[in-house]
């Protein structure tokens, strides 16, 4: 058998191409000064955190209606971001109310303090140990923020959440807490069954570990339903923040008849209500 010529070159170019295609690609260093929020993406059984190139910066001046809920929130954050001990923090209620709002709006507060985020779907939870594999030891602060975070019955994910949140053999990192929303308080479902009339022969050890996640979250508030009184208040909220000029009782009227047409009364159909108030203004105004 003869080596050498054209046909032996053309069999390593192949072979070589072949090396290039099956060797996985060098892992870029993460640029977390230049980029404020991630995501993680999952490969197979590994992943990467993604930059975020226009990450959703909301104002919190805009959030109106819930001033207690944050301030406490903007105060346990900045705890955090200042490397003084402070809390995980689960944000639960009611759609619209201004949950996930919230949360994306602390990176226009603390950005500049050090402050990074990282979003998690409900799925990668199970890849928790990795992503805080990727922060830990950096010099910045790291809120994993899980939106619309929920569990169904006989799901194992949540107790890989309990896990990071209370901590195991390996110490949890100081520059990460999570943060997360939900609808529901405890983070799964609850049925009647549980208060005893199931089949579980201790049903209270069944209640209690549905209980033992959302206790992990060392701070846990609570989005409520808007009266129409609370309802109008927001909305005079939005539009002194947007600056509308319309007489109040006008803007009562307009207001509730768009809760009355979108059928709910929330912190969202009120900002959604001034958008389209404000377009509309706007639209009339314009000379095009």
């Amino acid at each position: 058998m003869e080596f050498g010529g054209d046909k032996f070159d053309m069999l390593l170019d192949k072979i070589g191409a072949l090396v290039d295609r099956l060797t996985p690609p060098e892992e870029q260093p993460i640029d977390f000064a230049g980029n404020l929020a991630f995501r993680w993406e999952q490969r197979g059984d590994a992943g990467r955190l993604v930059p975020v190139t226009h990450p959703h910066l909301c104002n919190l001046a805009e959030l109106v209606g819930v001033d207690d809920i944050k301030e406490e929130v903007l105060r346990n954050t900045a705890q955090f971001v200042a490397s003084f001990p402070a809390n995980n923090v689960l944000l639960w209620g009611e759609r619209g109310c201004g949950k996930s709002s919230l949360v994306k709006g602390l990176l226009r507060e603390f950005a500049d303090r050090g402050l990074r985020m990282v979003e998690l779907k409900r799925w990668d939870i199970m890849s928790l140990p990795k992503i805080v594999a990727w922060l830990r030891g950096t010099p910045f602060r790291y809120i994993l923020f899980c939106d619309d975070l929920s569990f169904d019955e006989g799901e194992g994910d949540f107790r890989a959440l309990k896990t990071l949140l209370d901590g195991d053999i390996e110490e949890r990192p100081d520059n990460v807490l999570i943060y997360a929303t939900s609808n529901r308080r405890h983070l799964m479902p609850e049925r009647f069954g549980d208060n005893g009339g199931g089949a579980e022969i201790h049903p209270e050890e069944a209640v209690s570990e549905k209980l033992a996640l959302s206790d992990r979250f060392g701070i846990s508030l609570g989005f409520y339903c808007l009266d129409q009184d609370q309802y109008l208040e927001v909305v005079r909220g939005y539009g002194r923040v947007r600056k509308i000029d319309i007489a109040d009782g006008e803007l009562r009227r307009l207001a509730l008849l768009w809760a009355g047409s979108v059928g709910r009364r929330s912190g969202r159909s009120a900002r959604q209500f001034i958008d389209d108030l404000e377009g509309r203004l706007l639209l009339e105004g314009s000379p095009f």
